[in-house]
């Protein structure tokens, strides 16, 4: 029998990304104490902010699996089958994610969070601190510094470990930028987002299918919808913040009004709170940020947005994250407690496939808000499903891959690209739109390896 008391381990940020993280580290008996500058939002009167709704892919249900959690999850998540476009003109047309009914699901943020924080509680091993503001980060010694934004009083907390999963403008990760040789960047994209309603119906249930993620492509910009389980749904609008068409032109309700009138005119009856959510929400910014090494010596790692944030265009910021409290777990299930393997091994296992995944975001936003409303585009889409039907074993979508498998993403974007290839020769076949469902595709896919 040992004395030897249990690894103590500092998470900052009570989000999703750490409070998963925390339960994890639980289960292997880790002293977890984890630090969020925020209220405890689970109190009625606390508001956490407003987001974009998330989507729950295959790599987010496998880190609530292995937990065993899923199940309770899933009860606050509504199935999305595929993509419900919106067109000019009124008209509107499903696309399918997957076969089989494959889906991704719609879950608030903050009931998500709620449940997590709620389930992490019921271990012993698991400490919660709110309202503790993290001010400094001795990395050489894994010591936090906060201060307690209600009290005012001061804390500083020796852990063995420290996890950063505090989030895009990370403490822990701005203590390592002042560090030799530490390699960062951000990106803005020139679009900002704002959050608007899709009230309920008087009985409450959706105005517009449940079962579908609404997009309203509209070339430079779009409108997204996402359903919630109360009836409601939570709506983006990823706009430029300078331009012809943009936040800085939409000053008055009236043109306010007329802009959607013009461009989104299927929406307005659904939306009678439009002006005053419009000019009452924050407008946000979409920043993509890279940073390397995620780790300091064997006692600092990021971890979620902190390593890797991305903008939302493939549903996989919260999912990649997911992955990386998953795959961190089977490291240390490897290597017990020599942290200074683990963390080498995270690092080296997950920054390639974050910024492949990055990546593949920032390019997605093209596809959602002018690709999916373009004909040759959906022709693709159909000889790349028809070819899937045909040659199962040969041929995975992209989506498919990043969003209904465990493929790395980095393997992922490669195989995207030699699909791509692929796809730009069988496109310039004479006359492929009338034949396309009567063409050998094999010897196409022959010469892909």
């Amino acid at each position: 029998m040992t004395d030897e008391k249990p690894t103590k381990i500092t998470i900052l940020g009570a989000g999703l990304v750490g409070t998963l993280l925390a339960i994890y580290l639980a289960k292997r008996n880790f002293d977890v104490h984890v630090f969020e500058r925020r209220p405890d939002f689970r109190q009625a009167n606390v508001d956490i902010g407003r987001s974009i709704n998330l989507a729950v892919s295959d790599r987010g249900w496998k880190a609530l699996e292995v937990l065993g959690i899923d199940q309770e999850i899933r009860k606050i998540a509504i199935p999305m089958y595929g993509r419900m476009i919106h067109h000019e003109d009124g008209t509107v047309k499903h696309q399918p994610y997957g076969k089989d009914n494959q889906a991704i699901y719609s879950i608030s943020r903050r009931y998500f969070n709620e449940t997590l924080v709620n389930i992490a509680e019921n271990y012993d091993n698991i400490n919660f601190h709110f309202n503790e503001k993290c001010w400094d980060v001795n990395l050489d010694d894994a010591i936090t510094h906060s201060e307690n934004t209600v009290t005012g009083h001061r804390l500083n907390v020796k852990a063995d470990v420290i996890f950063g999963a505090d989030g895009a403008f990370s403490s822990v990760r701005n203590a390592m930028m002042k560090t030799e040789r530490y390699n960062y960047s951000q990106t803005y994209l020139e679009h900002g987002y704002k959050e608007l309603t899709i009230p309920a119906n008087v009985d409450g249930m959706h105005q517009i299918s449940p079962n579908a993620l609404h997009i309203w492509p509209r070339g430079k910009f779009m409108l997204i919808a996402l359903p919630n389980d109360d009836g409601t749904f939570t709506c983006t609008l990823f706009l430029p913040f300078k331009g012809e068409q943009s936040f800085e032109v939409l000053k008055t309700p009236h043109e306010l009004q007329q802009f959607f009138l013009k461009t989104f005119a299927d929406v307005v009856p659904l939306m009678p709170n439009l002006v005053k959510e419009f000019f009452k929400n924050p407008t946000s910014s979409l920043v993509s940020i890279s940073c390397y090494p995620w780790c300091y010596e064997n006692n600092v790692a990021l971890i979620g947005d902190a390593a890797h944030s991305m903008v939302p265009f493939y549903g996989q910021g919260m999912n990649a994250g997911f992955e990386d409290v998953r795959i961190l777990d089977e490291i240390i299930g490897k290597y017990g407690n020599d942290w200074s393997s683990i963390l080498e091994a995270y690092q080296q296992s997950r920054k390639v496939n974050s910024d492949a995944i990055s990546e593949l975001a920032r390019l997605n936003f093209v596809e959602m808000s002018e690709l999916v409303a373009n004909e040759t585009f959906l022709l693709r889409k159909k000889i790349e499903a028809l070819i899937h039907e045909r040659y199962p074993e040969l041929w995975t979508p992209l989506y498919s891959m990043v969003t209904f498998s465990q493929l790395p993403y980095a393997e992922a974007l490669e195989e995207g690209n030699r699909q791509n290839d692929m796809m730009d020769k069988i496109m310039a076949i004479a006359d492929i739109e009338n034949s396309w469902q009567s063409v050998d595709y094999e010897p196409y896919l022959s010469k892909m390896y």
